[in-house]
């Protein structure tokens, strides 16, 4: 399964801490919401949720600036996927990640792409 969101979630530099608790809250409602909607909607969506997955997020900055990998985790998009039931957790016992970064001027955006995978012991 896969889902294009328009523009990249703030960093988490920009949202986490108790001084910007607002804007955290604000921020992964948003976000969280969207995905949600995203999955929704998709046509391609699972009847049930993946036991364990595979998640990359493609982020699609509009800068060549420098972004740090931890700094966008992918929190408020894994949450909409729970929230879907597309994941049955965000626990790394469900999940495994892939964060990747890129440069698109013109169309920034978050890809996530979701694939049932078996869980490797």
């Amino acid at each position: 399964m896969r889902i294009t969101i328009k523009g990249v979630p703030p960093s988490l530099n920009q949202t986490a801490g108790r001084q910007n608790v607002w804007a955290y809250r604000t921020n992964k409602k948003v976000w969280t919401d969207t995905v949600y909607f995203a999955c929704m909607n998709a046509k391609d969506r699972p009847k049930e949720p993946f036991a364990f997955a595979l998640v990359r997020i493609d982020y699609y900055f509009n800068s060549a600036r420098r972004h740090d990998a931890d700094n966008y985790s992918g929190k408020y998009l894994l949450d909409g996927l729970t929230k879907a039931g597309v994941i049955l957790d965000d626990d790394l016992a469900h999940i495994a990640t892939a964060i990747h970064g890129h440069v698109d001027r013109k169309n920034p955006r978050t890809e996530i792409t979701i694939l049932e995978v078996p869980k490797l012991d």
